[in-house]
């Protein structure tokens, strides 16, 4: 199974941690998160992942070339010189996937445990059997007006999603986390990568054309941002050091 795992935020919010270090680098008790990230989507049967590079991307492919003898995963990175956004990159790398049965689609400035496995079983059997191309994983926001925020009916089925809604309808928010099929790329709007192109970011441009077409799993597992200096320091009373039931 082959996974994106999307890096090359500049992690603005995350200064002064991040004027020397790359977001998706940042310590979680000594461990760098795109480690905690490898070794989760591996023991997740996950076999292949593209990361993404932009902000200090030197030192990520350092961490890559590294780290690649320490894991089974085949690691590769595509270097963006102009960001292209969430939707850009996975548009960009669309034949990478093409053969997939599914594939997984993760932000690696989240910290989690969530049940990889669990999500893509969901996936391929209720959200295929239903005509879905996307299983978006879900948790339940303490302020949904800073959350992409999901409509669910009976079956799971996203019946309606919006980005930082001014009147949710739901506290049920994305968690960046999502298993997709291939056909997820029919739904995409119209984009080309030439200079100084419009950003494509999935929250705002691709999601909201899944309606209907997308479904919610909700997860008990831990799940953090760590996306702000607050969230960070957060994250580091939270999470256990190695060996966790966090990380197991």
């Amino acid at each position: 199974m082959k996974a994106f795992l999307l890096a090359a935020g500049q992690g603005t919010r995350l200064r002064p941690y991040t004027v020397t270090v790359p977001k998706c680098l940042i310590p979680i008790h000594e461990r760098p998160l795109l480690e905690i990230w490898i070794d989760l989507l591996e023991r997740h049967g996950v076999t292949e992942v593209l990361i993404n590079t932009h902000y200090l991307a030197d030192a990520v492919e350092q961490f890559v070339t590294q780290h690649q003898p320490r894991t089974a995963v085949n690691l590769q990175t595509a270097f963006e010189p102009e960001l292209l956004g969430s939707g850009g990159t996975l548009w960009n790398h669309r034949h990478w996937v093409s053969a997939s049965t599914a594939f997984l689609i993760v932000y690696a400035d989240n910290l989690t445990n969530a049940d990889l496995s669990q999500m893509v079983a969901f996936h391929n059997k209720q959200c295929r059997a239903l005509d879905g191309v996307l299983t978006m994983g879900l948790f339940q926001a303490p302020d949904p007006h800073a959350c992409g925020i999901a409509v669910l009916d009976p079956d799971g089925r996203i019946v309606n999603f919006a980005e930082k809604p001014e009147r949710p309808q739901s506290n049920w928010a994305n968690a960046g986390i999502y298993v997709a099929s291939p056909e997820i790329f029919d739904y995409f709007p119209p984009y080309k990568k030439t200079p100084g192109h419009t950003v494509l970011d999935l929250g705002y441009h691709v999601l909201p054309r899944l309606t209907g077409k997308a479904f919610g799993w909700r997860f008990n597992g831990y799940l953090r941002d760590i996306g702000t200096v607050a969230s960070y320091r957060q994250a580091l009373e939270e999470w256990p050091a190695k060996g966790s039931k966090h990380e197991s």
